[in-house]
């Protein structure tokens, strides 16, 4: 449907065109046959014998053409017109004086007529008869069969002049007013096209929400912008921005809210502009600021907290106060590089570690954020085939009962050992399969893995042991982690009770409804909940019960220094009694000596998780750990 639109519009167009064209023309002979037949109707006042047949022939087939014009059969009309007039004078040449005779005068005056009246295959067929006639009485001449009779010269001679010159120079107006109309309507035509090409090159240049420089153009002000700060001896900083939370106004008040924002947004920038700096839309809720400084950065940094300040202020979108923030990114010429694409990368890589940095903020780009981001790219390259090839172990870290010594849980770690013997960091590789969508997989590989295993220890005796496994809030987001967690506790014979997952307090603020109730089926099937790091969020209880939360695992960064600061002492206590308060059990990590053991008992913590006990393990070690603390729990019973 589509690929035919254009040729069908343009066919309208043609044939409108046409219908003009043939308009005028019909206008011009009708014009031509009246002023002919005037002349001719003059002439016949003192015209005699055979000159006043001819003439009154001539006007009978001026008026038949005028009655086609009139019914709008132009073409019929245009050839009786040209095809008469071409005869009378004709037979006037033969009658009269030959070549000598006036009637030779009109012949111009056709050829003007055909000019106007039809294309050039008319005019050509118009020019080769009247060649044709001329040289025919020519040749009548010369063998004698015709005389020339030259008249004495007369009043009436002089109408017939009169006559031909009227007609002729009639037809010589329309032709020359014609011809100036159609240069007026060029002219016309041509200040519309470069309208028009002035209007395009806009567009192609500019965004059509905002009106702003566009990325394209952008490249182009940049080039512009460089030179100029070389011959000025300047810097040129290019900051790159991207709006915060801009997702969420979108969803909840509609992408015409968002549009007005950006609006509303860009006219702040608008305003704080220098003459020399430039505001760049580089693509949805992105944008480029190029600005000239010199050797001093306190410049740099007012513009950039005047731009985050302008974007963290208020909006009043379709009667909504909406607050937004910006991470800010730059990137300095000649000191980062000198080519737009690469300053854009690094620009936007300082971004993402102003993001990384809380939002709101900007962030210089460094050689070592380059690094980081070489890295990360890297090592993305090499996850995937290590979970094809199974490179990625699962160490275990047993949690300990404090009221009985017994070993109650083991928590599942992943870890990523590497040939040389070392180790790559979670904290490293977690958040890079998170953003690359791995996380799916290898979570429910890590389910998979840690159920086998704590089956496989409740067989050999530890029948009551039980398996905590870390969750990722992007395994929340496809709505399927009840089924494979399902299928995971199904395949390894694994009782739901025996599984505990953990989860960050933050991952409960994002999206509530939804991983509320994904957790809410989880409990139906027998499985427990921990609220792992507690502490370092949000540490509201309240939510807690809406989550289904049974345990509180307190964050090491308080334990370690519980028998250091009286503060730490009091926060740790408050945790565990309003847990308490609310029957959740409380889970202390990161406990590495037995003093830290004998005040978290004495602060009624439930269960205690460090290098103290043990640190994180393979399976194989853990079996034996698991059978020796058992050995050494009987004995002291």
């Amino acid at each position: 449907m589509t690929l035919n639109k254009k040729p069908h519009v343009s066919a309208r167009q043609q044939a409108s065109e046409n219908d003009v064209f043939s308009q005028i023309r019909r206008y011009r002979l009708m014009q031509i046959c009246a002023i002919t037949a005037l002349g001719l109707m003059a002439t016949l006042i003192v015209a005699r014998s055979i000159t006043f047949i001819i003439f009154s022939v001539g006007l009978g087939f001026l008026i038949m053409a005028l009655g086609f014009a009139f019914k709008h059969k132009v073409l019929a009309s245009a050839y009786i017109l040209l095809g008469s007039m071409t005869t009378m004078l004709f037979a006037l040449a033969l009658t009269g004086a030959g070549l000598f005779d006036l009637a030779i005068l009109g012949y111009p005056g056709l050829l003007i007529f055909a000019a106007i009246l039809g294309g050039v295959g008319l005019f050509l067929s118009v020019l080769l008869l009247v060649i044709a006639q001329c040289f025919f009485v020519a040749w009548l001449t010369f063998q004698g069969f015709i005389t020339p009779h030259i008249p004495t010269l007369s009043w009436s001679h002089l109408l017939f002049i009169l006559v031909i010159f009227i007609v002729t120079g009639f037809s010589v107006y329309l032709l020359i007013h014609d011809i100036k109309r159609l240069m007026l309507s060029l002219q016309r035509e041509n200040a519309k096209v470069q309208q028009s090409r002035v209007e395009i090159q806009h567009i192609a240049h500019h965004d059509t929400l905002t009106n702003l420089p566009n990325r394209l153009y952008g490249e182009e002000l940049f080039s512009r912008s460089l030179i100029d700060c070389e011959q000025k001896q300047q810097n040129l900083a290019l900051l790159f921005i991207d709006l915060d939370n801009f997702k969420p106004v979108n969803d909840a008040l509609g992408h015409a809210a968002g549009d007005q924002l950006l609006e509303q947004l860009t006219q702040r920038w608008r305003n704080i502009l220098q003459p020399d700096h430039y505001l760049i839309r580089f693509g949805g809720d992105e944008f480029l600021f190029l600005a000239p400084f010199t050797n001093n950065r306190v410049q740099l940094d007012l513009l950039a907290e005047t731009l985050i300040q302008q974007c963290s202020s208020s909006f009043e979108i379709l009667q909504n106060q909406v607050v937004i923030s910006a991470s800010l990114g730059i990137s300095c010429a000649p000191q980062d590089g000198s080519d737009f694409k690469q300053l854009c990368r690094k620009a936007d890589i300082a971004m993402y570690q102003a993001k990384q940095d809380g939002r709101n903020t900007y962030h210089y780009y460094n050689d070592n954020l380059d690094k980081v981001s070489d890295d990360k790219f890297k090592l993305l390259q090499l996850l995937r085939p290590a979970l094809a090839d199974g490179q990625f172990k699962l160490y275990y870290q047993p949690m300990v009962s404090l009221s009985t010594d017994a070993i109650t849980t083991v928590e599942a770690l992943l870890r990523w050992p590497q040939p040389d013997g070392s180790m790559i960091n979670p904290d490293i590789f977690i958040p890079i399969a998170e953003s690359s969508g791995l996380i799916n997989e290898l979570g429910k590989w890590v389910l998979q893995q840690a159920s086998i295993f704590c089956a496989e220890q409740r067989r050999q005796g530890f029948s009551k042991l039980r398996v905590a496994v870390n969750l990722s809030v992007i395994q929340f987001k496809d709505g399927q982690l009840r089924d494979t967690v399902t299928t995971a506790l199904l395949e390894a014979g694994l009782p739901p009770e025996a599984l505990e997952l953990e989860l960050t307090e933050s991952l409960l603020i994002d999206e509530t409804e939804q991983i509320k109730k994904q957790l809410t089926a989880l409990s139906e099937l027998g499985i427990t909940i921990a609220i792992d790091d507690f502490g370092t969020g949000y540490s509201n209880l309240g939510y807690l019960r809406n989550f289904n939360a049974t345990t509180l695992k307190i964050d090491r960064s308080f334990i370690t220094s519980l028998c250091v600061t009286e503060h730490d002492e009091s926060l740790v206590k408050a945790i565990i009694s309003m847990a308490a308060t609310m029957g959740l059990k409380t889970v202390a990590e990161g406990i590495e000596d037995e003093a830290t053991l004998k005040k978290l008992i004495a602060l009624g913590c439930d269960v205690g998780q460090g290098y103290y006990w043990s640190k994180p393990v393979p399976g194989d070690v853990l079996s034996e750990l698991l059978r020796n603390h058992q050995l050494k729990h009987d004995a002291s019973l």
